[in-house]
């Protein structure tokens, strides 16, 4: 079911969007950095030796939210889905453990530089902002920005015009925020995607925006929210993993994500939890 409505969804938004490319070339210089003294002579920031620090304390630290097939607990109260399994066998091939922090998502940054987890794991979308605060990792996911309604409701809300008088409720500080902000909607942020559902669900809020592959696993048949459906589809948009800028945890993760999909393993986590579809192969 899973799978059916994550093609579904891709195809539907492969036909509404058009397709914007994202650049990997040098990141700018930060405050930070600078402050920090980790930028080198031509302006480029130097080797942070994380790996060393991972391996001494004996964990690797990823901020997460709730945010279901991505990151999201157990009946046991163990978190799993596929940033969660890909993190720990990340940390594993580190020798190391993963532990798992649930962070305030508009603080993510704050709590990178501030040493309090070592990466951001969480299906976070590689917009300008995190990409200038951040040393991001290769993309592993496409995604898309889409507009959650009541499903009596969603052939009243077929273009972004239809949209205009509804009150939408978002993540705090997610791309879902920055749709809204682009075009000009009414929102009101919240802790994060799975409390906008509640928001609908409730009718607190008219509307949701959240990532696609969260759509495919919460809303709609067979799920907690069988009343609500997806309708437009905002952006295109692609998912990388957050390190501190110059951080060795970077080019260790992209070497990761080379050997996992050459091996099979990045397929078969991502089959786990039903978000194939939207793997980048990894080269």
């Amino acid at each position: 079911m899973l799978k059916k409505k994550l093609v579904a969804i891709t195809a539907a938004l492969t036909m509404s969007l058009s397709l914007f490319g994202c650049g990997n070339g040098d990141q700018p210089k930060t405050e930070a950095a600078s402050a920090e003294g980790i930028v080198s002579e031509d302006g480029g920031a130097e080797a942070v030796a994380d790996i060393a620090k991972i391996k001494e304390k004996g964990s690797l630290v990823i901020g997460i939210t709730d945010f279901a097939p991505m990151d999201y607990k157990d009946d046991s109260g163990e978190w799993i889905g596929f940033d969660a399994d890909m993190a720990s066998a990340f940390a594993e091939s580190l020798g190391v453990k993963a532990e798992f922090v649930e962070i305030d998502w508009d603080n993510k940054i704050l709590e990178l530089d501030s040493g309090n987890i070592d990466c951001v794991w969480n299906g976070m979308t590689l917009t300008d902002e995190v990409r200038s605060s951040m040393d991001c990792s290769n993309a592993y996911c496409n995604n898309a920005q889409i507009v959650i309604v009541p499903a009596d409701k969603a052939d009243q809300y077929q273009t972004v015009e239809s949209l205009a008088d509804l009150q939408f409720a978002v993540e705090s500080g997610s791309a879902g925020q920055s749709e809204a902000e682009a075009h000009n909607l009414k929102f009101t942020p919240v802790k994060d995607q799975a409390t906008t559902l509640m928001e609908v669900k409730s009718g607190t809020s008219d509307a949701a925006i959240i990532d696609s592959l969260m759509a495919a696993a919460m809303v709609g048949e067979g799920t907690d929210y069988a009343d609500l459906t997806y309708t437009v589809g905002l952006n295109s948009e692609e998912y990388g993993v957050g390190f501190r800028k110059g951080s060795d945890l970077k080019d260790e993760l992209n070497k990761f994500f080379v050997a996992s999909y050459a091996d099979g393993t990045m397929q078969s986590i991502a089959e786990k939890y039903g978000v194939q579809a939207a793997l980048i192969e990894q080269k």
